[in-house]
């Protein structure tokens, strides 16, 4: 039997313990050089973008020769405003790439020794830059497209004539949504949140080739697809895979988001369902990829994202 790829020497190309016991000037020197790769750690000033500048030592900043500015490690960036040690960014980063099924807030407060609330906006933010710098070019070739249900739990009643159908619209909170995932056979995955599955059709229409062909299941609003498409269906009350129709790739990536929610997080519904299907689909893209390309990754998407809007002052409710 071949061994699994986190099994691999090949997965392993970063350890976290290198990350620990950098001293803080080794860490900003690694910060540096992905902040501003260009000029070789060079730093840039992000208001004017003058590349004459110079460092504060006492104060660990810079200072602009051009426009006067100044400017820290992390200004204009996702973690602007941060009083995070850079090292635990930088720990902080490996730690979320090596959670194969994704990476809870708790769990890396207690690794890094920070309040629950800064590790909770730390992991959005690479969210966020995750979101950003995916790829959101329309799918082509083969694709398969499916649906998922998330979020708007009822509990039953604990006396079973109490208990009502909750298949019936009115016994539902209204809290359920939907994640469409269309998903390139050996290619990217997009998720998108809706409130119904059949408004993924509008998504698929949208974000897909016409001379593609598309793989998807039984349900009746996947029809009109077959005025647009090369369409195969395949019913999962038969078989999961039948005369070369399938989506088993699709139901690959509602599994990744399914374990996420039952075994890491527990709660992804509501108002972030976005932001954790977008992690998902990007860990199941690059499910083969060294840790150590993995927080390249992150680590270069962290510094080209802009200041964020939504987590900027997230507690102190100060968002712009």
């Amino acid at each position: 039997m071949s061994q699994h790829f986190l099994l691999s020497p090949a997965a392993k190309s970063l350890k976290l313990a290198s990350v620990l016991r950098m001293s803080d000037d080794e860490a900003r020197a690694v910060f540096r050089k992905i902040r501003w790769a260009d000029t070789d750690g060079e730093p840039v000033c992000p208001k004017c973008g003058c590349v004459e500048a110079y460092e504060i030592t006492t104060r660990k900043i810079f200072k602009c020769k051009g426009c006067l500015a100044q400017f820290s490690l992390t200004a204009g960036t996702i973690f602007a405003s941060r009083k995070m040690e850079v090292r635990n960014i930088l720990a902080a980063i490996a730690i979320f790439v090596n959670g194969a099924k994704g990476y809870g807030a708790l769990q890396l407060s207690r690794d890094l020794g920070c309040d629950y609330k800064t590790a909770f906006v730390l992991c959005h933010k690479m969210r966020e830059a995750i979101g950003l710098a995916s790829d959101k070019s329309i799918l082509e070739g083969t694709v398969e497209l499916d649906g998922a249900y998330f979020g708007g739990y009822v509990k039953p009643a604990n006396k079973k004539t109490d208990r009502k159908d909750r298949r019936l619209a009115e016994q539902q909170t209204g809290k359920r949504q939907v994640v469409i995932a269309m998903r390139e056979r050996a290619g990217r995955t997009r998720a998108f949140v809706v409130k119904a599955e059949r408004d993924g059709v509008a998504l698929a229409t949208a974000n897909i080739t016409p001379n593609s062909t598309v793989h998807a299941d039984e349900a009746a609003h996947w029809d009109v697809l077959s005025a647009r498409f090369d369409i195969k269906r395949i019913n999962h009350g038969v078989a999961y895979s039948l005369d070369g129709a399938c989506t088993n790739s699709a139901e690959s990536f509602f599994s990744r988001l399914r374990r996420a929610e039952t075994g890491i997080h527990h709660h992804i519904a509501g108002p972030y369902l976005n932001a954790y299907a977008s992690e998902m689909a990007w860990r199941e893209d690059f499910r083969r990829t060294s840790n150590g390309a993995q927080f390249a990754m992150i680590a270069d998407a962290a510094m080209a994202a802009p200041v964020s809007k939504a987590w900027r002052g997230y507690w102190q409710r100060k968002r712009v």
